[in-house]
């Protein structure tokens, strides 16, 4: 009888769960494994943390996703270990054998050289970091309510978003959005103008993929909007009560957004691998793992040099990369030449908030409206399930003709505010519901 050819995909991000998919159709085996059995659409991440969609709306079940390709299975696990020499994945209870393997596990937020951020700040890489910040941030609402000493009521209306990438810039526009047209209908004591958001780049500009141009565009869109954006200036400590600057500054504030560094999520592997900056695995231009001609490393865990330039990670490069890792793996059962990867690139958009973006398409810079509404209509058509396509659009419908944010519960205790902000907000409110 003969053997069916093994092809284990490590983690069901872009690249991985596209290149289970695109084998659907080969004489193999495939085995997607990842630690969450459900695939999430990273880019609408920040509208989970911003109360416009539920976590539920963001994200599939993998083996719905996979429920017409056959000899493709899913494994829930956490992988401990990789042993390329004799091709052997250990998890808690599983060893498996592979004839080839797909490193797609992506990244984890990386901290630098400031570790307490670790404590006090808050990533935003996945689903359950989505909603730990938007509880945070409706605490923060709950309490301010009800807070009467000034100091600590600019405390907690402070939003600090470090880092000037898509994530911040998008965050910022969306929180700004959440501030003037939800807020006031629901808090009476709070004035949307208390609120400070502050967006903290340590380079000369925002949005560095993009042009100059749409970076500085972008720049004076936010600060219009009442956003503080201060460029060229660095974090050197986060603390429980606010955040401390290169040059002295102090900021208190209780919510410290991380938007910026981070490292390739690797499983511990043996031997080691060459690995680049921000630890991501060096490739070849065919994607392979050198020394190993049947590991490969799609997606943001992989450093890949395109026509001269490193790609920079986002959902697009990873997908294509998931298409291609499939062909290669045909072509290599087949004896045929595997050609290097060439990623195509289609355009970049980026939404800054308020019904305005920017973006560069086929050389076209464009700013104000019409990037908003291309990034909507794109991400609404790469969603990978046509439910949840259809409920996201039905909320924006919503969220665009009445200005509401309807996932505003806080579906836990009040933990998202640490330290003695919880023991505050405990025993303010005990206060509060005495008097009534």
């Amino acid at each position: 009888m003969k053997k069916i050819p093994r092809v284990v995909i490590i983690g069901a991000g872009f690249g991985g769960l596209q290149a289970a998919q695109s084998l659907a159709t080969t004489e193999v085996e495939v085995i997607l494994i990842d630690r969450h059995n459900y695939h999430t659409f990273v880019p609408l991440l920040y509208q989970v943390a911003t109360a416009q969609l539920s976590p539920e709306q963001v994200a599939v079940p993998i083996r719905t996703l996979l429920r017409k390709a056959k000899n493709v299975r899913f494994l829930q696990a956490e992988v401990q270990q990789i042993d390329f020499v004799a091709k052997e994945i250990k998890t808690y209870n599983h060893t498996l054998i592979y004839d080839f393997l797909v490193l797609a596990t992506g990244t984890q937020s990386q901290f630098g050289e400031i570790p307490e951020a670790k404590n006090y700040a808050f990533p935003l890489k996945n689903l359950s970091h989505a909603i730990n910040l938007r509880h945070h941030l409706l605490c923060c609402f709950e309490q301010a309510e009800i807070e009467t000493d000034w100091q600590k009521r600019r405390q907690l209306l402070t939003i600090s978003i470090v880092g000037g990438g898509a994530t911040g810039v998008e965050l910022a526009g969306a929180l700004k959005e959440l501030i003037t047209k939800v807020l006031p209908r629901d808090y009476s004591n709070i004035n949307p103008e208390e609120i400070t958001i502050i967006l903290i780049q340590s380079g000369d500009r925002l949005l560095t993929e993009l042009p100059k141009a749409l970076g500085d565009y972008t720049v004076k869109r936010l600060r219009r909007l009442g956003i503080k954006v201060m460029l060229q200036s660095r974090v050197s400590q986060v603390r429980e009560d606010g955040i401390e600057l290169d040059d002295g500054t102090w900021i208190p504030t209780s919510t410290v957004i991380w938007a910026v560094g981070v490292k390739a999520a690797i499983p511990k592997s043996f031997p080691f691998i060459s690995r680049g900056r921000q630890g991501k695995i060096v490739v070849l231009p065919n994607l392979r793992v050198a020394d190993y001609p049947e590991v490969f490393a799609i997606g943001d865990l992989a450093k890949v040099n395109c026509q001269g330039k490193s790609l920079s990670g986002v959902a697009p490069e990873a997908l294509q990369q998931g298409v291609y890792v499939a062909r290669a793996i045909r072509k290599q059962l087949q004896g045929k030449k595997i050609t290097r990867f060439n990623y195509f690139n289609k355009g970049r958009l980026a939404i800054i908030g308020c019904y305005s973006g920017v973006g560069q398409i086929g050389g076209v810079k464009l700013t104000g409206f019409l990037p908003w509404f291309f990034w909507l209509a794109v991400h609404l058509v790469y969603f990978p399930d046509w439910r949840n396509r259809f409920t996201i659009l039905f909320t924006w419908l919503h969220n665009y003709f009445t200005g509401d944010r309807p996932v505003r519960l806080i579906l836990s205790s009040p933990q998202c505010l640490v330290g003695e902000q919880q023991r505050c907000w405990s025993n303010k409110y005990k206060e509060v519901m005495s008097k009534n």
